[in-house]
């Protein structure tokens, strides 16, 4: 049996790389889309890459449940609540509607999760040929580049471009960002994992999400802390808990700027 006491991250990049290229990439722009109870998209890609990657994180680690998204809830409360201290924690395609609407900006998203918090982090963009890795304690990388997001060119936050989704915010508070933002431009991508990945490249330096899953967020939050970002929920709660329950993220490329947008925020 294989050992499991330890995870060699690069063999677990190869194997999120392949999928990303076997699975998704050969069905973008070929492949339909149904709606799932919630209203939310899903597609082929997304089932086939988590069969495949379930398959062979399997294989190699026989003894690390994997709760996907794709899964049925109660197969997910089930690794929640029986308290499993490690699990691979995957969403097989992070910005399915970008997907199914033929918008190259999508990804892999996959987090081990030991005793309630990441440990290594794992987001890949098949179109631009992207992976995004962390090792807790070890640093974060782009392919094989480190990653410093406190190296951002703006560190006032009246000159920062911001990532945020306005959908999921509290009324009031989009209408604050609307009519009276506090930074220089905003985007909204529709990939959360590609949200926080991007932000610890410093692509964006300050972040907001009103409502994200764990499987959306767990991956890209160790990836930006890694990199030297900061982040909480809106009411300054610890950013993450291995919850099924979603929760809202604040964030930003440093813990200067990350004070500048909290306290804005916070009004």
């Amino acid at each position: 049996m294989p050992d499991t006491s330890t995870v060699d991250i690069s063999l677990v990049k190869q194997l999120v790389i392949d999928a990303g290229r076997e699975e998704l990439l050969p069905r973008f722009q070929q492949t339909s889309f149904s709606y799932k109870q919630d209203g939310s998209i899903v597609t082929e890609a997304d089932i086939s890459v988590q069969k495949r990657l379930q398959l062979a994180l399997n294989d190699h680690f026989p003894t690390i449940p994997l709760l996907g998204e794709e899964m049925a809830e109660h197969e997910q409360t089930a690794i929640i609540e029986h308290g499993e201290s490690r699990f691979w924690c995957l969403d097989p395609l992070d910005g399915t509607s970008n997907f199914a609407s033929g918008i190259p900006f999508f990804s892999i998203s996959l987090a081990l999760i030991e005793n309630g918090q990441p440990k290594l982090a794992i987001i890949y963009d098949p179109a631009r040929h992207e992976c995004f890795t962390a090792n807790k304690g070890q640093g974060a990388f782009l392919n094989e580049t480190q990653l410093d997001s406190t190296n951002s060119a703006h560190k006032a936050l009246r000159r920062c471009t911001a990532i945020i989704d306005f959908k999921r915010l509290p009324a009031k508070l989009a209408e604050r960002l609307a009519t009276n933002a506090p930074y220089s431009s905003q985007r909204s991508f529709g990939s959360v994992a590609l949200d926080w990945a991007w932000l610890a490249a410093g692509r964006g330096q300050v972040y907001l999400h009103g409502k994200q899953k764990l499987w959306d967020y767990a991956a890209g939050w160790l990836i930006l802390n890694e990199a030297g970002g900061c982040s909480s929920m809106l009411d300054g709660e610890a950013g993450l808990q291995a919850t099924l329950e979603p929760r809202s993220a604040v964030a930003a490329v440093s813990p200067d700027l990350f004070q500048q947008w909290f306290e804005w925020i916070s009004g």
